[in-house]
């Protein structure tokens, strides 16, 4: 009986965990956010949003729109549960943060940064490949009707 109720136990806190990628969990509480394009989560790993380049406002640096962009991103997803997706192709980026696709409350973040102008397209090997066009059109959409960035900014940093 006794081995039964700890077996019993341990699968329920596991279930409680939820699924997991190779990548990391489906599912997070955001501690913090650093900037528009990374958040850290309540375990502290860093998630870097795939396909997303928001102005910089960290290491001293304070480019136009980048305080918007991580405005935005902390009224989104701090202190939030987010979903996470993964593309499975590429875990993390060159500086060991995680790469994930971000949701909170039905929205998914890396679109909507692009799609609102608080972000460019930014596509490197492999991550995000199969959607890499999409986020193209959003960034195009963005700039035709200079939103948020584009029209605001007479410098684009993520720009190409």
């Amino acid at each position: 009986m006794k081995r039964w109720w700890i077996l019993s136990s341990l699968l329920v806190a596991l279930a409680a965990c939820g699924p997991r990628s190779k990548c990391g969990p489906d599912t997070a509480v955001v501690d913090h956010v650093i900037d528009g394009d990374t958040i850290v989560l309540q375990d502290g790993t860093k998630i870097r949003y795939l396909l997303v380049d928001t102005p910089e406002i960290t290491l001293g640096k304070n480019d136009c729109w980048g305080q918007e962009a991580a405005d935005f991103n902390r009224a989104h997803v701090e202190g939030k549960t987010v979903s996470l997706k993964y593309d499975d192709a590429e875990c993390t980026d060159r500086y060991n943060r995680t790469l994930a696709w971000v949701s909170a409350d039905g929205l998914e973040l890396n679109a909507e940064l692009v799609k609102q102008g608080y972000a460019c397209e930014l596509y490197v090997a492999p991550g995000g490949q199969a959607r890499k066009e999409e986020f193209l059109t959003y960034e195009a959409q963005a700039k035709t009707d200079r939103v948020g960035m584009w029209g605001q900014c007479t410098v684009i940093p993520c720009s190409r």
